[in-house]
């Protein structure tokens, strides 16, 4: 079966922007499995859990997994390759001597889970694990500029990075917002306002983008512009 695996990022941006209902109408559309694996859940359900302040977002998930919109994936080629692939990961760029650490595990998990099912794609809005799939050199001119320091980079382990995520397709919460906005699944935040369908796409767009979703301006405005006509 079509499976798309969630890094925890696009789920608390939906969360927080009271947006976490579009995924069971687009999981029917999509006609496959929305999954999580074990350590996006830790992140999602099981710490927040924890926490007074993120706890509500916490239940809303946790009711997404009971009502198996969302499902836990975990089996033994998530768990052996993860720690293999973390550390490929962040042996690859190295500044003042040191190797910099940029991926985290949950999202490794999901690298690894996305191979192992041959899924779809994988949802994440993190800028650098995106950057760090499918334009390596844009990465490394980053993080150029943001440590102001020669950065070096193996080789080796980034030609092996590249060959375990040759086949990883990404996208980003931005992305399901628009696709759940053209399915008419937000029509029912549509006022009577001036300009109504493209205000309410531009407040959601610009939600999730201040939540963590890494999208640039330009890229919001070409969205509306798409949506818009």
């Amino acid at each position: 079966m079509k499976s798309i695996i969630f890094d925890a990022g696009p789920i608390i941006s939906l969360a927080t922007n009271n947006l976490l209902f579009i995924l069971e109408p687009l999981k029917k559309k999509f006609n496959g499995r929305f999954l999580i694996t074990s350590s996006v859940k830790r992140e999602l359900v099981d710490r927040p859990l924890e926490i007074k302040k993120f706890k509500f977002e916490a239940i809303q998930v946790e009711k997404l997994l009971e009502d198996n919109v969302l499902e836990v994936v975990d089996n033994d080629f998530i768990r052996e390759k993860t720690p293999h692939f973390l550390d490929v990961a962040n042996s690859t760029f190295m500044a003042y001597n040191n190797y910099i650490r940029i991926v985290h595990y949950a999202e490794i998990s999901v690298i690894a889970a996305a191979i192992n099912l041959q899924a779809e794609s994988i949802v994440i809005d993190e800028k650098t694990t995106r950057l760090f799939i499918e334009e390596p050199n844009i990465l490394l001119e980053i993080l150029r500029k943001t440590l102001r320091a020669g950065v070096r980079i193996n080789e080796n382990n980034l030609k092996e990075f590249r060959n375990i995520t040759r086949n990883v397709k990404a996208i980003r919460s931005v992305e399901l917002v628009a696709v759940a906005y053209e399915q008419g699944l937000l029509d029912r935040y549509i006022t009577k306002m001036p300009d109504a369908r493209k205000n309410l796409l531009e407040s959601v767009l610009w939600g999730v983008k201040l939540n963590g979703c890494a999208v640039s301006r330009e890229e919001i405005e070409q969205l509306i512009r798409m949506e818009i006509k």
